[in-house]
């Protein structure tokens, strides 16, 4: 009887999980929606808007947006309408002032008239190869303009130098540059004498009175050359010189604070295209000759071998030695730039003087010439050069008191 109880027994369907939770929700709404209105009915009680769910959802009064910072600029020269600068120095600026000269016209440049000092930055106009302390234009008509400015520099020179120093005087400077005593230094490289040197040797002066100047490379094969545009264009001294180190003294009356306003090369402009230092045929000979004279000339013994970036200045008393007994010289130039040594046979063109006959296989090879006649002026320094007064209150240098070479 029980079983069939059980057998019999109808089993009533599960309610639906969705019907369930829509009831619940339902029921939520009606006790709120109840409560709500028994609350407004004994205690006069309204639910703030924010429960609302109409005014949850409207868009009308949207929350203000934050205020976006502007965009970092980084500061910029080029939006910067600044005044450009003024320099009363009274020559001509180019980027070497030993390896260029104003006597040897280019024949073309390699880019456009661009001022390695910035665009707006220097009130002179950039020719492509200096910028003139006068205006072309103006230079033109005024045929004295040079004299004008050699006179300027001249007294300026004059100025700034005052009474020359005795011999105790410069014998201190001497020794308080020495290596030793300080480290204070400006190099003089392949480049030779370049405009931002100047910024260099006036920043040293405003805390010494001499600086020490190092001299290697290629502008080393004309000394006098570098000391006296280091003389001209700083208005300093040179007090000491012993082989490639030299001592620069500012003057007596020089004025840290009066410094002359030196503007500052950016970049490295391009050389200029110059004409070739050596044509197909040597002047006063067939091409036949030239080339005998060519291959004879690489077979000759070669009078010395140039170390890279080092010292060059007995190189021109060496050759006109070498043109007392042979009428060709050999140079080995291995290991160095093309440019180097090519710079090197155009300085011993002038210096010696000579004929260049070949630039192959890393060798420079001269030529006396027929009339070859050693020049008498005394052009080339010696190794060491004394600059003290016989008839002062001090002997000469000894071997000791002079400054320490590498």
């Amino acid at each position: 009887m029980y079983r069939l109880q059980l057998v019999g027994r109808r089993v009533k369907p599960s309610p639906s999980p969705h019907l369930s939770l829509s009831f619940t929700l339902l029921s939520r709404n009606l006790s709120s929606s109840a409560a709500s209105s028994k609350l407004r009915d004994y205690y006069s009680f309204e639910p703030p808007p924010s429960l609302s769910p109409e005014t949850r959802t409207s868009h009308d009064n949207p929350p203000p947006t934050k205020k976006q910072k502007p965009r970092y600029q980084p500061p910029s020269s080029l939006n910067q309408a600044r005044k450009p600068m003024h320099s009363d120095l009274p020559f001509d600026f180019r980027y070497s002032y030993t390896e260029s000269s104003q006597a040897v016209r280019p024949i073309g440049l390699r880019e456009p008239k661009y001022s390695p000092f910035g665009p707006r930055r220097l009130d002179r106009k950039w020719t492509g190869v200096c910028a003139p302390a006068v205006d072309p234009k103006v230079k033109s008509v005024d045929e004295a303009a040079d004299q004008n400015l050699e006179e300027e520099r001249q007294k300026r020179r004059e100025r700034i130098q005052g009474e020359p120093l005795t011999n105790a005087e410069r014998k201190i400077l001497v020794q308080s540059c020495q290596r030793n005593k300080t480290k204070r230094q400006v190099n003089l490289g392949r480049d030779g004498f370049t405009h931002n040197m100047l910024n260099d040797i006036h920043n040293n002066w405003r805390s010494a009175e001499a600086v020490r100047i190092k001299c290697l490379g290629v502008p080393t094969v004309d000394m006098k050359n570098i000391c006296s545009q280091l003389e001209d264009k700083t208005f300093g001294k040179i007090i000491h010189r012993h082989g490639g180190q030299l001592v620069l003294y500012r003057g007596r009356n020089y004025n840290p604070k009066k410094r002359p306003a030196v503007p500052l090369m950016l970049w490295k402009p391009h050389e200029p295209v110059y004409p070739k230092l050596i044509k197909t045929t040597i002047e006063g000979l067939s091409i036949e000759e030239t080339k005998e004279m060519r291959k004879r000339g690489l077979a000759v013994p070669a009078v010395t071998r140039l170390a890279k970036n080092g010292y060059y200045g007995s190189l021109v008393p060496m050759v006109r030695d070498a043109f007392i007994v042979s009428d060709l010289v050999r140079i080995d130039c291995q290991g160095l730039e093309k440019s180097d040594y090519k710079k090197i046979g155009c300085k011993l063109r002038d210096l010696v003087p000579c004929v260049l006959v070949t630039f192959e296989k890393e060798q420079i090879v001269v030529w006396r010439g027929n009339d070859y006649k050693p020049p008498e002026d005394g052009h080339v320094y010696s190794s060491r050069e004394f600059f003290d007064d016989p008839e002062g209150d001090m002997m000469t240098f000894t071997e000791d008191d002079e400054l320490r070479s590498d």
